[in-house]
């Protein structure tokens, strides 16, 4: 059985101090948690030859790929503008900027990783059946990724401190109200024993 990494959306939008949704962050300790978590997993996942995959987003000017949305995160995206092609907040984080041998996924355009990308061809051609996630938000995108990915017949696992929401209520609902219909949780000391 294959395992692999997915990183959600870290990103400069999330985690540069220029990105446009730092101040959307309540709870800055649970994202500075993470940050070091998710290096720590990343450098794991690195060293014992775990597939890895990037998952970000990046829309063309004017946001074509939301089709004037009206509601959700297809009409906020746009309002925020967050995300665009070719400006710093859509680049990868410094610190977990994908390697030469990493997959980075392209195509996506909705909350789940797998929305419009290549993320699940390249699980399939790689035989990967369980996939540890990480990145953000925990109740957003994650867990789009999450549940879509059970529902695509993997098992999803996610790494709960390698995750974080906008503030620990959040954090919390999915860690405890969402996560076992979809998947499991496991924390950064127990993935780094695998």
């Amino acid at each position: 059985m294959q395992h692999a990494l997915i990183l959600i959306e870290c990103q400069n939008e999330w985690l540069s101090p220029t990105g446009k949704l730092q101040h959307l962050i309540e709870d800055k300790a649970l994202f500075d948690l993470s940050v070091q978590n998710i290096g720590k997993v990343l450098h794991h996942a690195r060293a014992i030859k775990m597939p890895i995959a990037h998952v970000g987003l990046r829309f063309q000017k004017g946001y074509p790929e939301l089709a004037n949305g009206k509601s959700g995160l297809h009409k906020a995206i746009p309002i925020f503008g967050t995300f665009p092609v070719g400006e710093s907040g859509s680049e990868f984080y410094e610190a977990f900027k994908p390697q030469a041998d990493e997959f980075i996924v392209t195509g996506r355009t909705g909350a789940s990783g797998f929305a419009g990308s290549n993320l699940d061809i390249w699980l399939r051609n790689h035989k990967i059946e369980d996939i540890y996630i990480v990145g953000y938000a925990t109740h957003v995108c994650v867990e789009s990724t999450l549940r879509e990915a059970h529902d695509k017949g993997y098992n999803p696992v996610l790494i709960s401190d390698a995750t974080a929401a906008f503030n620990q209520m959040q954090q919390d609902y999915v860690l405890t109200q969402v996560v076992h219909h979809f998947g499991e949780a496991v924390n950064t000391a127990s993935f780094l024993k695998l």
